[in-house]
């Protein structure tokens, strides 16, 4: 019995640890409260891990280089408060600069998806290959309304697998030549909740546009379809990510040097 109550804990430091980095030892910290006090573990858990997101970690995350994104802005915003309250919301002051920069500039309030955990570089964000260094963020399209009215809504709950096009040429290929992980995010979305939304080219394209023409930006990864349907042929700094990552028409990656 307690060899499988041993296993069930480390289990869920495990899965904490991948999906919030910090999670696991916050679950640690805990059960030995818990065990000491006698307090219950579920309740005592909550309001550590509160505790920890929004008022320990973040000043810790600045000696590493790290600043937490908001939850709640007018430029910038969340898809949804899992983001945040993984730990997945954290990027370099420089990035965080762009993109309220960015959002001024444009007028476009952006959205954004997985960013970064709080620590140390080569900490893989997973699903992502690349999300480690506080210099990466995924943002979401934006969408109009059926009559054409902008709106903040987006077509999934976690604001990934919902493609532009269901089938492209350049998901066929790559396929085709084995990465069968090309388009996984389609089981990521969590549920499809407002699919009557379009996209809204436009302003998309327009916000692109502004996060390239920084001089901070490296790279921005979107689908080859995709960048010609906005006519940003002429971006240099816009690329094909490459068949071993996953689709770009549900969102757009950027990072910074």
């Amino acid at each position: 019995m307690k060899l499988l109550k041993a296993f069930g804990h480390l289990i869920i430091i495990l899965t904490l640890t991948i999906i919030t980095q910090v999670g696991g030892l916050i679950w640690v910290i805990t059960s030995i409260i818990s065990r000491r006090k006698g307090w219950k573990k579920l309740y005592l858990f909550v309001i550590i891990y509160f505790s920890f997101n929004l008022v320990i970690i973040p000043p810790i995350a600045s000696q590493f280089g790290r600043v937490q994104l908001p939850w709640f802005n007018d430029n910038l915003s969340p898809r949804n408060w899992f983001y945040p309250m993984a730990f997945r919301n954290y990027v370099n002051p420089e990035l965080k600069n762009l993109l309220l920069e960015s959002s001024r500039t444009s007028n476009i309030k952006i959205t954004y998806l997985d960013a970064n955990f709080p620590f140390f570089d080569g900490f893989l964000l997973l699903p992502h290959l690349s999300h480690d260094d506080g210099k990466k963020i995924d943002i979401s399209f934006n969408y109009i309304e059926k009559d054409g009215t902008k709106t903040n809504k987006k077509p999934s709950v976690s604001g990934y697998g919902s493609y532009i096009k269901p089938e492209s040429r350049t998901s066929k290929n790559c396929k085709n030549q084995g990465y069968w992980q090309y388009d996984f995010p389609k089981y990521l979305t969590f549920g499809i909740i407002n699919d009557d939304l379009k996209l809204d080219s436009k302003s998309t394209s327009k916000l692109i546009k502004v996060l390239s023409s920084n001089s901070k930006t490296q790279k921005i990864f979107i689908e080859p379809h995709f960048k010609r349907s906005l006519g940003l042929e002429n971006e240099g700094k816009i690329r094909f990510h490459g068949c071993q990552a996953v689709r770009h028409d549900d969102h757009i990656h950027l990072q910074i040097k």
